[in-house]
């Protein structure tokens, strides 16, 4: 059977309850999305294989619960990361200058060098917008990392910032991966090589390299 993906990734999505945490997970893995808001307890997740630069990943994708009663469990999962979305509300400054804290405990409980992308979510309620985009652009850039308005009602941004961290992660864990490659080539060549070795002498065989 094929093989289905090449890496595993887990990514994770942390801010204020009520954000649309669970929204942009939803619209990404499955398509849909729902406007009523259920508040996520404790952790959930969900999972998606994408294709970037010709390498399958599969990317686990965690949805952590916004709440402060939730966080002593959150946590435990920022150490497993490779990367983050850190979202806020556009409708919500409360939620955007909260920021600073999702980063603090990023930076605490996060692995080092774990990816980041910020995102300013619920793009499409524009006549409720508390927080410019230029506000979010410049805390981006503040922190090092890239930026996206995103709307999980009308699909905008959502496959291009997931995919972005996506490749964030595989460009952070390059070195890795080409290990992992040249050692998957390696192993296909001694499987030739054993089959070779498997068959019968004959004029056929007979320009084989002797590997003695």
């Amino acid at each position: 059977m094929a093989k289905q993906y090449d890496v595993l990734f887990r990514l994770l999505l942390i801010g204020d309850s009520g954000v649309g945490k669970t929204c942009l997970l939803c619209r990404f893995t499955d398509n849909e999305f729902h406007s009523s808001h259920i508040s996520t307890i404790g952790v959930d997740f969900k999972m998606k294989t994408i294709e970037v630069d010709g390498i399958k990943v599969r990317i686990q994708i965690w949805d952590t619960a916004g709440q402060e009663r939730y966080q002593t469990i959150t946590k435990q999962y920022y150490r497993r990361a490779q990367g983050i979305f850190l979202v806020y509300d556009i409708s919500s400054e409360r939620s955007y200058q909260h920021i600073m804290k999702w980063v603090s405990d990023v930076d605490e409980y996060a692995p080092e060098g774990v990816q980041k992308i910020l995102i300013g979510n619920k793009a499409d309620e524009e006549q409720k917008r508390q927080v410019g985009r230029e506000q979010g652009q410049q805390l981006a850039r503040e922190y090092g990392m890239d930026f996206y308005e995103t709307s999980a009602c009308t699909n905008l941004n959502i496959k291009e910032s997931f995919t972005r961290l996506t490749e964030l992660v595989l460009q952070a864990h390059r070195k890795e991966l080409e290990g992992l490659r040249t050692r998957a080539d390696h192993e296909v060549a001694l499987a030739e090589l054993e089959e070779e070795e498997g068959k019968p002498e004959g004029p056929a065989n007979s320009s084989k390299t002797c590997w003695c």
